[in-house]
């Protein structure tokens, strides 16, 4: 890899490679209970399996002080991507776990048991296609025939997919390549590849280091959606289900104190992840900070569906199926509706 990668990016690497994101498609699991897993110490004797990611739930939770004063224990696994975590819940090893738009799909396209409990809407401008700062595209009709790096069932896989459809253009038009973040990174920098379809913090972390731009982004193309997703054997045990409900309400009230406080969750973030602080400032303005907990409602099942039934149609899962059997909206209470607009810096990002 470092044959061909440039010396800026050398030292970005690591925490790259180290941040498999939610939405990312067919990455393994980490070692449960590894990197920043292991057990949160409630009152009570029941015992709460979360699936997490690095610089995800525990981190934000623990930043926001909502991990103070737990009724239950909290068991943390920590995950490279939500499909692995995905399949955890499946196997009822984890009770509940957070993922993009697009992991769902795929685990229900495949007949896992999961269940879709909760949602928050933010921004989709880190959901992006991007360019070197050389190169000579400059709208989406360019990419015709040239080559996109994507992660296979990710959120930025169906990002893609429906920018094309924005320009007139099909996946068949250009030249797909299914590779990992990591991999994408080095194949985007040494040019092997003409774009990269990609989500924060890698978009923040490329346009930051001045080795890219945005072609498009996902904004008014995608529906912005994040889910905590339940093993419904899990919700089914009463003590759990209010446990779960609980844990939702304290990711929501984190996730109100993130918007309140981007600097001060930029240097947790910073710290667990190993992202540069700046970095994970402007993903937190651009992404994470934007996120407003909204009700799983028509309008998230709808939205949720047309992605169902565009990869159903591609072929890229192997059924077609109700994602409303796949819903519980028992934890609603009295949210905005899921097109509540995100929150917003203003100019938040470096483009």
């Amino acid at each position: 890899m470092k044959r061909f990668l440039p010396a800026v990016l050398l030292p970005l690497l690591l925490p790259l490679t180290l941040l498999l994101a939610a939405c990312s498609g067919t990455s393994s699991a980490d070692d449960p209970g590894g990197g920043a897993g292991g057990s949160v110490d409630g009152k009570g004797s029941l015992t709460l399996n979360v699936g997490d990611q690095k610089g995800g739930a525990e981190a934000v939770l623990r930043a926001a002080g909502e991990l103070d004063d737990l009724p239950y224990k909290i068991k943390w696994s920590t995950f490279t991507s939500g499909p692995p975590m995905l399949e955890a819940v499946n196997a009822k090893a984890v009770d509940v776990g957070s993922v993009g738009n697009t992991p769902p799909v795929f685990a229900a396209g495949a007949g896992s048991k999961i269940t879709i409990v909760a949602a928050t809407h933010g921004s989709s401008r880190g959901e992006a296609i991007l360019v070197r700062k050389d190169s000579p595209l400059s709208k989406t009709t360019d990419l015709r025939g040239k080559s996109v790096a994507v992660a296979q069932g990710s959120s930025a896989h169906y990002q893609l997919i429906a920018s094309l459809k924005e320009a007139g253009l099909t996946l068949d038009d250009i030249k797909v390549t299914l590779l990992q973040p990591a991999d994408a990174l080095a194949a985007f920098t040494s040019g092997k590849v003409d774009a990269w379809a990609v989500w924060d913090p890698y978009t923040s972390q490329v346009l930051q280091a001045g080795q890219g731009r945005v072609l498009t982004d996902g904004e008014g193309v995608v529906n912005g959606l994040n889910f905590q997703v339940a093993a419904p054997s899990a919700l089914a045990d009463k003590a759990k289900a209010e446990a779960i409900g609980d844990y939702v309400e304290r990711l929501r009230r984190a996730q109100d104190w993130v918007f309140d406080h981007p600097e001060e969750w930029a240097k947790v973030w910073a710290k667990d992840t190993g992202l540069p602080y700046e970095v994970a400032l402007a993903a937190a303005k651009l992404t994470h900070g934007t996120r407003v907990p909204v009700a799983l409602d028509q309008a998230a099942v709808d939205s949720e569906q047309a992605i169902a039934d565009t990869f159903a149609d591609l072929k890229l899962i192997p059924r077609r199926f109700d994602i409303a059997d796949y819903v519980d909206d028992r934890f609603n209470k009295d949210l905005p509706p899921s097109t509540s607009p995100a929150r917003s810096y203003g100019k938040a990002s470096s483009r």
